[in-house]
Order: structure tokens, then sequence, then C-alpha cells
């Protein structure tokens, strides 16, 4: 009996995504319905990852275009940075945001820059601020990012 019930947890363990494993997504139905992030997520175990804060600039150092290309090249940096430390973008825990001068249109061109990285059936919790400046003047978009790898 003992064997079965090893057997069972450990099939169980195997037959979860690691998603699952490592960490849970959380929307508490007392909280507002989250529009691409996750109010709650949950480390069990696993690396943490944390990136510095990502801006549209690429390998050269220059900033590229206007803030929808910036906010793209962002992302970009951050797939490439967790590439660097063995991660991919599933593995997304949290993102922090700081946009300068945050309208309506930045926010939308942010989100669909975002959602072509972020896990959408388990999207990272998630901050957003307006800012009055960033480092640069021409910058106009930072992201933070913290994974967790299997």
């Amino acid at each position: 009996m003992k064997k079965l019930i090893l057997f069972t947890l450990l099939f169980a363990a195997i037959a979860l995504p690691a998603h699952s494993q490592n960490t849970e997504f959380r929307n508490p139905p007392e909280l507002s319905k989250p529009n691409g992030y996750t109010h709650v997520v949950v480390v069990n175990h696993g690396k943490l990852v944390f990136l510095s804060g990502q801006v549209g600039m690429d390998k050269d150092g220059k900033v590229v275009g206007d803030f929808a290309a910036q906010a793209r090249q962002a992302f970009a940096n951050i797939k490439t940075a967790l590439a660097a430390a063995g991660a991919k973008p599933a593995d997304l825990v949290k993102l922090n945001y700081y946009v300068v001068g945050l309208s309506h249109e930045k926010l939308v061109a942010l989100r669909e820059a975002r959602d072509q990285l972020i896990d959408k059936d388990h999207p990272p919790a998630s901050t957003l601020a307006g800012v009055q400046a960033l480092f640069r003047e021409d910058v106009q978009v930072e992201i933070e990012a913290e994974a967790v790898i299997p």
C-alpha cells in the first residue's frame, strides 16, 4: 500500500506542468479580476532570477523609436536576459513597469508588447508606475522582472 501511495504521489508530481510544481498563481475572488497579470504568485521552490530594469535600448546602446518600439525592445531584452540565466518567459513571476508620462495610449502599447512575451494562462504579478523621468531623457519605459527556474 505504501508503494502505491508513493507511486501515486510521484506520478502526480511528474504529470503536473512545471509551473504548478514551482509556482502558484492565485486571484482571490475578493479582489478585482486582473487584466493580464496575477494578484498573487506563490513560489514553492526553484531558483530565483532577478533582472535589472530593461529599457528600449538595442545591444549597441541606442534607444529605439517611439514608446511602442521601446516597450517591444524592453521585452525582447527581458527575453534575452532570461535566456542568459537559463530561464524562459513562462518562468516570469513578477514585472514592475516604470512609464514616463503614463497615458491610455502608452498602457495599450505596453500591454500589446507584454502579451507577446508572457504566459497568458499564468501572467506574472505586476506593478505599473507612472514616473516623471528615467535615467535618460529619451528613455520612456523601464521594466524590471523576476523569474523562478524549476
